[in-house]
């Protein structure tokens, strides 16, 4: 969806509200599909800062479904995107756009309220999912959710720093 910024990139101190609903379905990148639940519509706040130059404010809350990092069961992750944006005319000269401004989302006088939202949502990924604080996982050797009980299975890690001696007492008891 392209959101016309004319009005906003031409007026000299002009401010505008407006709410717009997001269209994504599903959140797609290199980390997954996540397919998304809930959505509240998109707050923006756009406010003429200088000739030709607008900063975008913008609010909205998302839930995805996600994998627990620990036991891989499917849960609802909300995550809250706020963010503030410089955004340009086609007017502009290059040597006034700042080098971290983000020029991907302007195409001409409009604003491209997809890939916005899509960058918003990479740059706040949680970096670690957990259905619980207290998550115990999966067992490493049947894949027992832990979380519903113990599966039975030998957990005894020898420390690696021993192995010789282990290998003196197995020796022995071959002779």
């Amino acid at each position: 969806m392209l959101l016309n910024l004319t009005d906003v990139l031409t007026s000299e101190g002009k401010i505008r509200s407006e709410d717009i609903a997001i269209e994504m379905e599903v959140f797609e990148s290199r980390m997954g599909r996540f397919v998304i639940t809930e959505k509240t519509p998109l707050h923006l706040e756009m406010r003429n800062t200088k000739p030709g130059c607008a900063e975008v404010t913008g609010h909205a809350e998302i839930t995805q479904l996600m994998c627990c990092d620990r036991c891989l069961k499917e849960m609802p992750v909300k995550i809250s995107l706020d963010f503030v944006r410089d955004v340009f005319s086609p007017d502009v000269n290059d040597s006034e756009i700042a080098d971290d401004s983000d020029t991907g989302l302007m195409d001409g006088y409009q604003m491209n309220i997809e890939v916005l939202v899509y960058n918003e949502l990479l740059m706040n990924q949680p970096e670690k999912v957990l259905c619980k604080p207290d998550c115990k996982g999966i067992c490493k050797k049947c894949g027992k959710d832990l979380n519903e009980g113990e599966c039975g299975c030998d957990t005894f890690v020898p420390d690696p720093r021993m192995a010789v001696l282990q290998d003196i007492f197995n020796a022995n008891k071959e002779v």
